[in-house]
């Protein structure tokens, strides 16, 4: 510890109790809590070179941690870790309106970026819905997702370039300055998503993308969850792609109409929010509202202020734990074409087990993200309460899959997820994996214990 503190500032490290246990976990589910041994806040490149090159020699683990709002365990700390903050690196270096790019530290928090590029007429796409808080490297670990992916794609799909250290404190860089680049492996994609588990992330070059002109916001209210998957298809088939497209069930309303005080209930008991945008917003909003109303949907033009409060109370519709409820929670992604025969799967798994279920979703690319949930009641009852929960939880994971999808849409394998990897991924394609890992991490420090 003292060669780690030597090359840093003192307000750098601590291994106070209390900051220990905060910087310990993320949001995320807990199924091994540990303390680190320290943490640390990174502030340069050099910085991380040499806790890197310190945690090498000695081979203590690293977990590298934004600002820990993943919900899949990847910053959970390991036993024998240290915790690498880097909330600090939190400077835009560059910002290019002419080239639609900009560069950034990891800790730059993604509304930030945002708000920068919105002066010259920009927009960073990805938006997950803890945007207000969450950092560019943390999206880039988890390959993040957000509302608006129905239209712009996923964090890999505006990344461009990346610094990253490596486990002996290189530091390398990655992909191109150019939107198009096809030079030799794309190790830039390969890092995206890799959950801090090959280097650590400590710039980005990110393309930018036109602030649109106009935004249109159709909230289409449904009998049943069902006929609302449905609607989905009919946009689909329609030939218009929204910018978001959202789906909530009966749960999720009821839940939003407690928390806001809102009638949302009154008018549907399932809500398809879509969004529109662009030169051409106006135009495909029509069409949009013809085709949900043919499909049954009571279909209304929401005023500016109301659209946008929708959109936020969709980005908080998750909700939080609270002392009288036990929740397990997912981010299982089908093909669209399977959206409404998962859902009904879904349905037909929480009266079987006899838990209730709320289903929140980005409709516009089958990534939903089903909550079943169960009231505490006393401690006999509450073990068998869990028992349901899991065998429910356990059983959408093996439907979605039948369906052809995929475990993880956006939140990442982390810790949590691991039970489940081999379903989806088998042995060889594994094994391929942590060959991978094995040369950039040949000592095994760098997360270990997540994402594959």
């Amino acid at each position: 510890m003292e060669e780690l503190a030597a090359g840093l500032a003192p307000a750098q490290l601590t291994a106070d109790g209390g900051t220990l246990s905060t910087y310990s976990i993320d949001q995320g589910p807990v199924t091994d809590w540990q303390l680190p041994l320290a943490v640390v806040w990174a502030e340069s490149v050099e910085d991380v070179q040499h806790i890197a090159r310190i945690c090498t020699k000695y081979r203590v683990p690293i977990v590298p941690r934004g600002a820990g709002t993943g919900i899949s365990g990847g910053a959970h700390a390991i036993k024998g870790c240290i915790v690498l903050s880097l909330e600090r690196m939190n400077r835009i270096l560059g910002l290019n309106p002419e080239d639609e790019t900009a560069v950034v530290e990891p800790g730059v928090i993604n509304a930030d970026l945002n708000d920068a590029a919105a002066e010259y007429g920009l927009m960073y796409a990805p938006d997950p819905a803890s945007y207000r808080i969450s950092t560019i490297g943390g999206n880039v670990a988890t390959n993040a997702g957000g509302l608006r992916c129905a239209k712009y794609g996923v964090t890999r799909d505006s990344v461009l370039a990346l610094d990253v250290v490596l486990a002996d404190g290189s530091l390398l860089h990655t992909g191109h300055q150019t939107f198009k680049g096809v030079a030799g492996y794309d190790l830039t994609a390969l890092l995206v998503g890799s959950e801090g588990t090959l280097a650590i992330v400590v710039g980005v070059t990110v393309r930018l993308r036109y602030l649109p002109r106009e935004v249109q916001t159709i909230a289409a209210f449904y009998p049943d969850f069902r006929r609302a998957a449905a609607g989905v298809l009919a946009v689909g088939k329609a030939r218009v792609q929204p910018a978001i497209m959202e789906l909530l069930d009966y749960g999720s309303l009821e839940q939003l109409d407690e928390l806001n005080g809102t009638d949302l209930l009154a008018r549907g008991q399932s809500l398809l929010l879509v969004q529109t945008d662009g030169f051409g917003a106006a135009a495909e909003a029509e069409v949009v509202r013809e085709v949900l109303a043919a499909g049954g949907a009571v279909v209304t033009t929401e005023a500016s202020e109301e659209a946008e409060r929708l959109v936020d109370m969709r980005r908080s519709s998750r909700g939080t734990e609270v002392d009288d409820e036990f929740r397990v929670g997912e981010d299982i992604a089908v093909p669209r074409s399977r959206l409404v025969d998962f859902v009904a799967a879904l349905e037909e798994m929480a009266v079987r087990h006899d838990v209730r279920l709320k289903v929140v979703a980005h409709a516009g690319d089958g990534n939903l993200h089903p909550t079943f949930w169960a009231d505490r009641v006393d401690e006999l009852t509450d073990a068998g309460t869990i028992r349901r929960l899991n065998a429910a939880l356990d059983e959408s994971i093996e439907v979605g899959l039948q369906l052809g999808g995929t475990i993880t849409g956006e939140h990442g394998v982390g810790q949590y997820k691991l039970r489940w990897l081999g379903l989806e991924l088998p042995e060889p394609v594994r094994a391929l994996q942590r060959q991978v890992k094995q040369i950039f991490d040949p000592a095994g420090i760098m997360n270990p214990g997540k994402a594959i």
